[in-house]
């Protein structure tokens, strides 16, 4: 009986034995979304994720949330990529997290008021290598969730690992996730890269707000003109294709890399990302 009940469901593998259980009983299975804090008021969470690595999708993140922050929104950032954390390097972030009184973990504010948490502000070393399995990851990203004096924002953004493994599967049954917004670059195999994580997305039953295009073109400093160091951008055509929007296309520069290595990202002028800005107001 549970097998033909199942069978059917787009989620049946990543179910639990309890959720299984439940499903072969006629009942609904059981939630695994995890419960925020008394601490923490976020009004929405929203993933940022690509099908695979490479294509600047902490730098999106770090942009989408400083451009959100000059639009009045106080906005958090987890960085949930623990195997390979970078968002607090790019706001000039050193030193460790703390936790209060009730053992809840205290996140760490940029100079500009940015609460953000990340793998590497809870440890001694933050250059030591993170060498941990799945499950850990997975609890570590839960904790983020759970354990994180978050406060009053209008916008959570979760900077997921690349592809479709442990973190972006915890992140999406264990929090609340409004929204997912995906990262790609104008590479040919940009319809493969976006398709991957809209149907993880759909699976989970998880809304696919569009689709941004980094490393679009580089301007030449000279004549000003865009040199598509890439290739042809192919991303209109995969979010037609997916019924998405495109929410913007960043151009390479030099001087944002350097900003980011400096840690002072949030100073510079975030290009290209207004109508991303946009989506997330109206949600």
């Amino acid at each position: 009986m549970a097998e033909s009940q199942c069978s059917g469901c787009p989620s049946a593998s990543n179910c639990s034995s309890e959720q299984r259980a439940s499903c072969s009983a006629g009942q609904e299975p059981q939630s695994m979304l995890e419960p925020a804090n008394k601490y923490s008021k976020i009004k929405k969470v929203i993933g940022i994720v690509s099908g695979k690595g490479g294509v600047g999708k902490s730098f999106v993140t770090a942009s989408l949330a400083a451009a959100m922050k000059k639009a009045g929104h106080p906005t958090g950032i987890m960085d949930a990529d623990i195997t390979g954390p970078s968002i607090p390097k790019m706001f000039g972030v050193q030193g460790e997290a703390y936790g209060n009184a009730e053992g809840m973990i205290l996140p760490v504010e940029t100079k500009e008021g940015i609460p953000l948490i990340s793998i590497s502000l809870l440890m001694e070393n933050p250059q030591d290598p993170v060498i941990w399995r799945g499950p850990v990851i997975g609890g570590a990203v839960r904790q983020f969730w759970t354990d994180v004096v978050w406060g009053d924002l209008d916008y959570l953004l979760i900077d997921m690992p690349p592809g479709t493994g442990d973190v972006p599967l915890t992140v999406f049954q264990s929090l609340p996730v409004d929204g997912i917004i995906v990262v790609t670059s104008p590479q040919e195999l940009v319809r493969m890269i976006v398709q991957k994580a809209f149907r993880m997305a759909s699976m989970m039953n998880i809304p696919v707000l569009g689709v941004v295009e980094n490393f679009s073109y580089l301007k030449c400093p000279d004549c000003g003109k865009e040199i598509r160091l890439f290739g042809e951008s192919h991303v209109d055509e995969a979010a037609r294709e997916l019924g998405i929007p495109v929410l913007g296309k960043i151009p390479l520069d030099p001087e944002m890399a350097l900003a980011a290595d400096r840690g002072i990202f949030y100073e510079k002028e975030h290009a290209g990302l207004d109508a991303a800005v946009e989506v997330l107001k109206k949600l």
